[in-house]
């Protein structure tokens, strides 16, 4: 993954880099700031401390229980043309997405990008339907310059969607039962080249998210929900 300038970066993912200001937190969850996704996402500012920031991963089932994953797109900044769960995004520093009422603000922030990213529209991911199951802490190096430091909350949901990906930050989806992501785990630990996964998704499933899959088929994926601890995971 080569690294990419400021100046040859695609125009829409530079707007983004640019524009769109992470919540700054401490390894507690609590906000100390802001800056920009582009500051954020520097090894620089992450080798120096300073650039852990909110973030939160969707996993989207429909109503057979298979998981929606998505392939990021090439023109990504960090990580492109991996696989990685349904939607993984930040929420931004705006009184919408700073709301901590029931993770509101996490939640409102995550139906939105499912609508930038897949097309799906707000009636088809209330936000009261999200599951907030847990919250980890996590670093990753893209490359040599870009990375991610993030406190990343996870969200269930289970619809049936309308999905209309947008080709600036998605390259392709496929929904997945668990043999099949299985599957795509042995090729990936294969070497397989064009089976790349994102560092954040498989850490849930490394940790978390077959179980919470098999709890989500039987009702009761409620009694694993906790977001009284935050996991650190590196």
């Amino acid at each position: 993954m080569g690294t990419v300038a400021a100046e040859t970066m695609d125009p829409v993912q530079k707007r983004l880099m640019f524009e769109d200001e992470c919540i700054l937190v401490d390894e507690d969850d609590g906000v100390v700031g802001h800056d920009s996704k582009y500051n954020c996402h520097l090894m620089e500012n992450i080798n120096a401390g300073k650039a852990l920031h909110r973030a939160f991963s969707v996993f989207l089932f429909n109503r057979n229980y298979e998981l929606l994953l998505q392939k990021r797109s090439a023109t990504k900044v960090t990580f492109p043309l991996v696989w990685t769960n349904t939607c993984c995004s930040h929420p931004l520093y705006r009184e919408s997405e700073l709301i901590s009422d029931n993770n509101l603000g996490v939640r409102n922030a995550a139906q939105r990008k499912l609508n930038d990213e897949l097309g799906i529209v707000a009636e088809d991911a209330p936000v009261d339907q999200f599951t907030c199951l847990g919250r980890i802490l996590y670093k990753a190096p893209s490359d040599g310059k870009w990375g991610e430091h993030e406190l990343d909350y996870l969200l269930f949901l289970v619809r049936d969607v309308s999905l209309k990906p947008n080709p600036e930050e998605v390259a392709d989806v496929m929904y997945v039962n668990k043999e099949q992501l299985k599957e795509l785990l042995r090729k990936a630990d294969a070497g397989d080249e064009d089976v790349k996964l994102s560092p954040w998704f498989r850490l849930v499933v490394d940790n978390f998210l077959f179980d919470w899959w098999s709890k989500l088929e039987s009702n009761t994926l409620s009694a694993a929900a906790n977001m009284d601890q935050i996991h650190k995971l590196y």
